[in-house]
């Protein structure tokens, strides 16, 4: 038997420590590691959301005009990630305060409770919080 599970997701950042500050003071994520590697000149910077989730972001600066080029538009203008949330009207209001844009308002589906933001570079993410766990 197979068993498998996505451990990271690479965003690709203008810079490494005003990313660690979006994620760690504005969406209250944990700072994993955040490691010079000499031998290629970057950092390995890893951030993830509190709880119990083991999906982490790996912040990974764009290192060339075309890799730039994507920051912001990792999915071509579509929501690029999706935060689950045990309390969705909770982080929202806590996001609001924390200047969090929110460009889609609150939504409740038959699946749950939905609305989207941008992060500092524009991605797109849900917000959300499943009527039934996933």
């Amino acid at each position: 038997m197979m068993s498998q599970s996505m451990s990271l997701i690479a965003i690709v950042v203008r810079d490494y420590d005003e990313a660690i500050a979006f994620y760690t003071e504005k969406l209250g994520f944990e700072l994993i590691d955040d490691t010079y590697q000499p031998e290629q000149d970057k950092r390995w910077v890893v951030v993830r959301p509190k709880g119990e989730g083991k999906t982490s972001l790996l912040l990974a600066r764009a290192k060339n005009e075309h890799e730039a080029g994507y920051i912001g538009d990792q999915a071509g203008g579509r929501v690029f990630l999706f935060l689950e949330t045990d309390d969705f009207w909770r982080d929202y209001a806590l996001y609001q305060e924390r200047g969090i844009s929110f460009i889609r308002p609150p939504l409740e589906a038959d699946y749950g409770t939905v609305a989207v933001f941008e992060d500092l570079y524009g991605n797109l993410w849900d917000l959300v919080e499943y009527s039934t766990p996933h």
